[in-house]
């Protein structure tokens, strides 16, 4: 299956994003090993060049962790796991706030929104 892809953002800046939000939503666990560059590119579509660039990108962000001679392992760092997690949530948080406030919502509203859009959703 060939991933579909933006055109407003490099390529592997929307895997690292995609691999990120993986990790937060548990669906790769902390000290589990990624697949090989050759795999991702095959389920992504995407040169394994890119991948190799999304691996280096994770790994300077501290996400994963390269072991010689075995793989590319997500990091068991809960702390810097949580500061992932929240950085995404931030960004999450301001985009959203930002497209609200271009529409004209103010704050009261915008929260008010939020509030009544997650009771329908405990229903």
């Amino acid at each position: 299956m060939v991933e579909q892809f933006s055109n407003t953002q490099p390529i592997y800046l929307q895997l690292v994003q995609r691999i990120c939000r993986q990790i937060v939503r548990r669906e790769v666990q902390p000290g589990e090993k990624l697949p090989s560059v050759r795999d991702l590119a095959v389920v992504y579509g995407v040169n394994p060049n890119t991948v190799q660039r999304v691996n280096m990108e994770l790994e300077r962000m501290k996400i994963v962790e390269s072991r010689r001679g075995q793989g590319i392992y997500v990091t068991e760092d809960s702390s810097r796991l949580a500061l992932m997690r929240e950085q995404l949530k931030e960004e999450q948080i301001t985009r959203f706030a930002d497209e609200m406030n271009e529409l004209g919502y103010s704050e009261e509203e915008i929260v008010a929104g939020v509030k009544a859009f997650l009771e329908s959703k405990s229903k």
